[in-house]
């Protein structure tokens, strides 16, 4: 049986979706990394969850249309970039909020993720444990008395 002209297969459309996933989770991991970010960082950013994310940074699935717009958001590029139809990933124009918690370390955005899954409790007996470690690191950074 022949082909109408102009069709494709579902072969055809699954090798083009396939390409397409790959292309998004490289760009998205090339932006990632620029902004040295975790994936668990993006993650909470386009709220997914990191199993999930990490398989749309493998290629292994596309973002839906909201997904790839809080994905692009997040990472500051264009949706055109990350679907690898421009090369410039900040065209003119684009103006994207930074993140607050760029410029911190992973180790405290881990924490700060930690804390926003505790209850008031938790958060209490927290804050009283950081502020018993900052008293008793002043208390060793003064010089002994005589």
């Amino acid at each position: 049986m022949k082909r109408k002209p102009g069709k494709t297969t579902e072969a055809e459309r699954e090798r083009a979706r396939t390409e397409l996933s790959i292309q998004i989770g490289k760009a998205a991991r090339e932006a990632r990394l620029k902004l040295k970010l975790t994936q668990a960082d993006v993650a909470e950013r386009v709220n997914l969850s990191g199993e999930v994310y990490g398989k749309l940074e493998r290629g292994a699935m596309l973002p839906s249309a909201p997904t790839l717009i809080k994905l692009r958001t997040a990472l500051g590029v264009s949706a055109d970039y990350l679907m690898g139809l421009a090369a410039d990933a900040h065209p003119e124009g684009l103006r994207v909020a930074p993140a607050t918690d760029e410029e911190m370390s992973p180790e405290v955005r881990r924490l700060l993720r930690l804390m926003r899954t505790m209850d008031d409790e938790q958060l209490d007996i927290l804050k009283g444990t950081a502020a018993g470690f900052v008293r008793l690191k002043k208390r060793r950074e003064q010089p002994p008395t005589a």
